[in-house]
């Protein structure tokens, strides 16, 4: 499969929601697996708008999962692009999560997603259904197999996110490997 072709080719979305499902209902076990039971200097770095920590990007996929991606979902099958989406706060996690350990994030992300994809599978969505428009406040027309597929991509990102934040601790202890290292060649 060429680059890009799951998401568009000839026009017609070809996102496959059961593997777009099996890829969501991982990300939760895989989190776990790379956080739980780390020394909190590993999890709650960061804590600002610039510079988001592991705490902080669990707090920002439950958020997600509550307000964003099968509400939005919910609207393009109800509504089309008639009624836009509600716009989505990037930073609420900040706030609503303060005072909360990692674990709870985790255990309850775990909650969230399971029931969001069981919800996805519920809904039992047709390759006619993914060309559905509906209407971002800030990017215009979306389809939804593009908010499925932004979905998906957004877990990777954000674990990718994590194992970088998780990387740089060791920045200048893994010297000379740097070179081969390209999570630490990143800007930060």
């Amino acid at each position: 499969m060429a680059s890009g072709e799951w998401l568009e080719s000839n026009g017609e979305s070809d996102t496959d929601v059961n593997v777009a499902t099996e890829i969501l209902g991982r990300t939760a076990a895989t989190l776990r697996a790379m956080l739980h039971g780390l020394p909190g200097e590993w999890v709650y770095g960061g804590g600002d708008e610039a510079d988001w920590g592991p705490f902080d990007v669990v707090g920002h996929l439950i958020f997600g999962e509550e307000t964003d991606w099968i509400p939005r979902t919910r609207i393009i099958l109800e509504y089309g692009d008639s009624r836009p989406f509600v716009p989505f706060d990037r930073l609420a996690q900040f706030e609503k999560f303060k005072g909360r350990s990692i674990d709870e994030l985790l255990g309850i992300f775990e909650e969230a997603r399971a029931a969001n994809v069981e919800t996805l599978r519920e809904m039992e969505i047709t390759p006619e259904q993914l060309e559905l428009r509906g209407m971002h406040p800030e990017l215009g027309p979306v389809t939804l197999g593009q908010l499925l597929a932004t979905w998906v991509v957004h877990d990777l990102d954000h674990i990718a996110q994590v194992a970088e934040g998780m990387a740089w601790p060791y920045d200048a202890e893994v010297g000379p490997w740097k070179a081969y290292l390209p999570i630490l060649g990143r800007p930060r």
